[in-house]
């Protein structure tokens, strides 16, 4: 029998949606959660294991420690926002359990895995990068040093083993909806524009995109794109269908689902007579016939990363798109009846108060039906975070989320500081959203949607409270900086 293990998404910030499910970890402007599908792949190879999602189940930490005492190995994924609350973590399950073995996964502890283990004693080893492989060879006995991809303290030094090769046969790992069914509810999962409830699943892995802000292609999953036989997608989404009938919407939360087209036209004609409605990320490179090809197969949604409306921003990020192409995309989109969420980032290299300005007004001509407008993260490990040190562009205690969770500028330009970017945030929001086309998709949901009203209810008002926040954090902000005004002396 292996170690009995605990595979854990830790509790932090009150809705804080961590690294386990995440590529842009933080607690949103509307309660959501993506699932831990990094973790339930070394969960479903351990027999007697548990996947704890504790953020959306509501797992405390007083719980998680409990729960940790049944325990003999932790693994924790922990995020750069997050890491600070997750040594805590650890180190209080330490002294409720002296003998368990903790290993902390992810992108923050791949990047800088030496001072890690030096800023937290009560860790006993990091994985690098992909980490199904050696959790699993720990688990089942193997000891530190002959596993790949480790790196952990002997006598006082730091001993890094080899880099692990990646896995190239993904068939071979388990399907991670048979964890979710064994210990996850599926109805705590909520992403505003994705139907409810919802599963979400991976049919590749890495991204060949060369984007300089994206986190897992360049600390976790590498750039070389890795794909599951079309047969082994379309077996785990028959069987998921079967698991929960009650699911709206199954998504593939793929860097880049549809990047290579023969194979999406393949996998679409065994996902089609399923009859699923399902949703995914896409590149606006995507041709028509692509598009045609997911629509008909049930494709309801994608999630696109258009970023900005300068051209050359999307040079500097390295984004491989144009604004011609997106807005073709968009128009293709429209066309097959294709929903698109625009994700959108402010503050990435060569912003400027003029550039904010273009893309507020490119994401008006998109017209998509929802976005999401984020300031821009320089994550460790990242081409973008390189660049901002190199040139002095952090904002000094390179915070990237307030004591709530919630995204702060983390980085500044000269004449773009970062309250003027937080401010550029919910400018962008209040002038997409309430304009009269746009308000108006809203108010029709509401109206019609019986099931969804509530949830838009909710929503409005967490959205509503956190700009409340941001708006008065901005003029505290500035009122700080002011100069005081001079005293005037009485005759």
């Amino acid at each position: 029998m292996p170690l009995k293990t605990l595979l854990l998404n830790p509790p932090s910030f009150e809705n804080f949606d961590g690294g386990a499910g995440s590529r842009w970890p933080a607690t949103r402007e509307i309660e959501s959660y993506w699932y831990p599908v990094w973790l339930a792949y070394p969960a479903g190879q351990l027999e007697g294991s548990r996947l704890l999602d504790a953020p959306s189940h509501h797992v405390s930490a007083e719980e998680t420690i409990s729960i940790s005492k049944q325990y003999e190995f932790l693994v924790l994924f922990t995020s750069t926002p997050g890491y600070p609350g997750d040594i805590l973590l650890a180190a209080a399950i330490k002294r409720a359990n002296p003998n368990i073995k903790i290993a902390f996964v992810g992108p923050h502890v791949s990047v800088l895995p030496e001072r890690t283990l030096r800023e937290c004693p009560s860790i006993d080893f990091v994985c690098r990068k992909e980490f199904d492989t050696s959790v699993v060879d720990y688990a089942n006995g193997k000891p530190l040093k002959d596993i790949l991809g480790v790196s952990f303290l002997q006598d006082g030094v730091v001993v890094h083993t080899p880099d692990a090769p990646q896995i190239e046969n993904l068939d071979a790992l388990p399907h991670v909806t048979d964890v979710y069914k064994r210990d996850l509810d599926v109805t705590r999962y909520n992403v505003p524009f994705l139907l409810h409830p919802y599963v979400a699943l991976y049919s590749t892995r890495g991204c060949p995109a060369q984007c300089t802000f994206c986190l897992w292609p360049q600390t976790l999953m590498g750039h070389a794109w890795r794909k599951r036989s079309t047969d082994d997608v379309a077996a785990e989404m028959a069987q998921a269908k079967k698991y929960w009938p009650e699911v709206k919407e199954f998504f593939f939360d793929d860097d880049t689902f549809n990047i290579q087209k023969a194979r999406t036209v393949e996998l679409c004609a065994k996902l089609k007579p399923l009859g699923l409605t399902w949703s995914c990320t896409s590149r606006v490179t995507t041709d028509f016939e692509t598009l045609k090809a997911m629509r008909e197969a049930g494709c309801r949604l994608l999630i696109v990363g258009f970023e900005s409306g300068d051209p050359q921003i999307l040079k500097n990020i390295k984004k491989g798109a144009t604004v011609e192409r997106a807005k073709q995309f968009t128009k293709d989109c429209h066309k097959l009846g294709l929903t698109i969420h625009g994700d959108f980032i402010l503050g990435l290299p060569g912003e400027t108060h003029e550039t904010i300005r273009r893309t507020i007004n490119f994401a008006k001509e998109l017209d998509v039906e929802t976005i999401q407008v984020s300031v821009a993260h320089a994550y460790p490990g990242t081409e973008l975070y390189d660049f901002a040190v190199k040139n002095g562009f952090m904002v000094g205690d390179h915070k990237m989320v307030d004591e709530g969770g919630h995204q702060m500028a983390q980085i500044q330009y000269p004449g773009l500081p970062a309250d003027d970017l937080m401010e550029a945030v919910h400018q962008f929001y209040d002038e997409y959203y309430f304009r009269p086309k746009a308000a108006f998709r809203i108010l029709y949901k509401a109206a019609w949607h019986h099931e969804d009203r509530k949830r838009l209810y909710k929503e409005a008002k967490s959205f509503l409270k956190l700009r409340a926040q941001r708006n008065k954090w901005v003029r505290d902000k500035r009122a700080a900086a002011a100069p005081p005004a001079p005293e005037t002396v009485s005759a």
